[in-house]
């Protein structure tokens, strides 16, 4: 019998051919709820005097010092709606935040200890790494009525390397369909290697390449029950519409 998280032979052939796998219940309840309650302890202590907005269409401009420092941060990002003209938050922090991260998995104990933990590390050898490394982690948020959407886009084209190595772990904090925000994913679209890159430079940060046009008809919904983990290629075209929890 194979570790716990560990994937079958069928499992990896599934996600070598569409780019994602779904493995259901891959969280119980009660580390679920560990995950949702830390994250209420850490918004409730955050003082929201410092904002900063996230966007996925608009990365140029809203771009800041705050976001490049959050990679050994626990940060906070608001939504671009979060506002009024004066600037002060329309509704609570807590109906306002787009996303925490990207330091989660080093600095909290809670998400360090699923991040870290066997079933993880299990599943990432089954596809085939020998030393994995955490670069990064998010807790998203889908508000209702502000909450944006974010776009098609590629995980390799924000965390590259050489060879491209990035996977994606999407697990699901709330049921996820398509009325409140589910990913979805365009299948097989990984064998067609990565479309473009975000780069920093001395002008910034910034595409090296403009984004191609999709037809939304190809792309699959990811609807899923809570505790499910989505694995994601690094080089599959994803997105996810608009009002979700996940980690």
């Amino acid at each position: 019998m194979g570790s716990v998280g560990s994937l079958t032979p069928e499992q990896v052939q599934l996600f070598n051919s569409q780019g994602y796998l779904v493995l259901e219940s891959f969280s119980c309840p009660e580390e679920i709820d560990g995950l949702r309650k830390r994250m209420d302890e850490l918004l409730d202590g955050f003082d929201c005097s410092t904002a900063s907005i996230f966007s996925s269409k608009n990365q140029k401009q809203l771009t800041d010092n705050y976001f490049y420092e959050s990679a050994e941060k626990i940060s906070f990002f608001f939504e671009e709606k979060a506002f009024d003209d004066d600037g002060n938050l329309k509704q609570s922090k807590q109906l306002s935040i787009n996303k925490v991260g990207h330091a989660l998995h080093e600095l909290d104990p809670v998400f360090k200890k699923f991040s870290s933990s066997a079933k993880i590390s299990s599943l990432l050898s089954s596809l085939g790494y020998k030393r994995p490394v955490v670069i990064q982690s998010m807790y998203i948020f889908k508000q209702p009525g502000i909450g944006g959407e974010v776009v098609p886009h590629q995980d390799n084209s924000f965390l590259y390397t050489e060879p491209r190595s990035c996977t994606g772990l999407w697990l699901a904090l709330e049921d996820a369909t398509i009325v409140n925000g589910c990913l979805w994913a365009l299948p097989g679209s990984h064998k067609n290697g990565l479309v473009r890159r975000f780069i920093r430079d001395e002008e910034g940060v910034h595409f090296d390449h403009p984004s191609p046009s999709y037809d939304h008809k190809d792309f699959v919904a990811l609807e899923v029950k809570a505790g499910s983990l989505v694995v994601i290629h690094g080089d599959l075209i994803h997105q996810r519409s608009v009002d979700l929890k996940s980690y």
